[in-house]
């Protein structure tokens, strides 16, 4: 069984930077795809970005420049980096972590609120 925490959410102001971590323990496979996914109030949940343990990413089409996701995979740990948050990046940010032969695992999530 593989558990996933997330943190490094948090307040900031508009333009500021946030990065959040996502940690994998207990039977954590070699090979793996963990991601980013974030939840607005009344929204459904979306996509922000994924990366594997070979370090292939993929990422929301409209966030790509902005969010970078790495990983260290001595650590069985990805980041999530936020640059230039805005309003519209309030949300509750959840890690996923996904393995072949298992059903997906999702962290209980990380606050990410931008306001001034």
């Amino acid at each position: 069984q593989v558990q996933i925490e997330e943190s490094g959410g948090g307040l900031v102001q508009p333009g500021e930077s946030l990065k959040l971590f996502c940690v994998a323990s207990g039977s954590v496979s070699r090979t793996w795809t963990m991601g980013w996914y974030r939840q607005a109030p009344g929204k459904q949940r979306e996509a922000v970005a994924t990366i594997s343990n070979y370090g292939i990413t993929r990422y929301s089409t409209s966030l790509k420049g902005r969010f970078t996701i790495s990983r260290n995979n001595a650590l069985n740990t990805i980041y999530l980096q936020m640059d230039n948050l805005q309003p519209d990046d309030t949300a509750v940010y959840y890690c996923n972590y996904e393995t072949s032969g298992s059903r997906p695992t999702w962290g209980q999530g990380t606050q990410v609120t931008v306001s001034s």
